[in-house]
């Protein structure tokens, strides 16, 4: 049967009431899904909010790294997903690549012993649970530097996955001195940090030209960016922060103060609506982000009240039980 929007959304009002199940919805996401979640906020936010939540089912619309994150946390909860979509950062780094990562400092003289793991949460359980074997942990664009900061007291080498510009970003603000393996000639053992060569697609479209356009057109207007950016973006800009930092800054500002955002397209056009524009000359959209649509938000809360749940994320109780303590150790903190 074919629905309209309306439609859709009256029916899945319908099944969230007759379900134990609870919508969670990113920033990211289509406004139309946004819209339906009955939690929305960042990956992390999701993950410890449904933690708390006593309903059977979590549906969870986001990428795939943040549903496993969920069921990672709340092993006994039953996750589904309308899209597993796949996030690209996070697929650039295997658990294969990751132990490539090690080797290449072990040949370069650093000692498994000498090297703290912090993987950014945008990343598959697989990652996670490397790193939780290896004494590491898990980081936010949140709390990286203070995760950063407390891992830096163990006086050991850092190795940052699987975001390059995160890791470079925090260096540059605490004067730490990194490098990329792969990209750069550097000593690792002179480096502080040493990061993986991963990124975020759609933070790599925003450019110092798109800077210098805006404060050209608007003199006075603000520069606001994810730490996921070039790190040139970053020190370019007045404010970076994550998507929770973004938002609360904006929402700060004085009414008339425009402000250019360097982030996804989804989450900008729901800030406010004056004055806040969107630092690309291209539509920044998260490509994966917005697989989701309110037709299959519907037919994965069909498909539970008919007894055959789809898209159900499973997580092997090894890499669970070794996520999980990288996860907790950030929490810790």
């Amino acid at each position: 049967m074919s629905y309209s929007q309306e439609e859709l959304k009256r029916e899945i009002d319908r099944l969230k009431e007759k379900l134990s199940v609870t919508v969670v919805a990113h920033f990211y996401q289509r406004d139309e899904v946004f819209e339906v979640g009955d939690i929305t906020g960042d990956s992390l936010e999701l993950a410890i909010k449904t933690r708390d939540d006593d309903s059977e089912f979590v549906l969870f619309c986001g990428v795939g790294f943040m549903g496993q994150s969920v069921k990672v946390l709340s092993p006994n909860k039953r996750v589904v997903m309308p899209k597993v979509a796949c996030c690209a950062m996070a697929s650039m780094i295997t658990d294969v690549q990751y132990d490539n990562a090690v080797k290449f400092l072990n040949e370069k003289g650093i000692g498994k012993e000498n090297i703290l793991p912090i993987t950014y949460i945008n990343s598959g359980a697989d990652v996670k649970a490397k790193v939780g074997e290896m004494g590491g942990m898990v980081c936010t664009s949140a709390n990286a530097k203070k995760i950063i900061t407390t891992a830096l007291k163990e006086g050991k080498k850092i190795l940052f996955v699987p975001d390059r510009c995160l890791g470079q970003n925090i260096a540059n603000e605490m004067g730490l001195e990194s490098m990329v393996i792969g990209i750069d000639d550097k000593d690792p053992k002179a480096c502080d940090i040493i990061c993986y060569d991963g990124f975020c697609s759609v933070h790599q479209l925003f450019t110092l030209e798109d800077i210098a356009f805006y404060r050209k057109k608007y003199p006075g207007i603000l520069i606001a960016v994810h730490p996921e950016c070039d790190p040139a973006i970053c020190q370019a800009s007045d404010f970076v922060g994550s998507t929770s930092q973004l938002i609360k800054y904006i929402k700060e500002l004085p009414q008339d103060q425009k402000v250019a955002v360097g982030t996804e397209f989804n989450m900008v056009n729901r800030l406010r609506p004056k004055n806040t524009y969107v630092l690309s000359s291209t539509k920044p959209e998260c490509p994966t982000m917005n697989e989701t649509t309110l037709q299959d938000v519907y037919l994965t809360l069909k498909a539970i009240e008919d007894g055959a749940p789809i898209n159900e994320i499973e997580v092997d109780e090894k890499t669970q039980k070794w996520a999980k303590i990288a996860l907790e150790r950030m929490l810790a903190l």
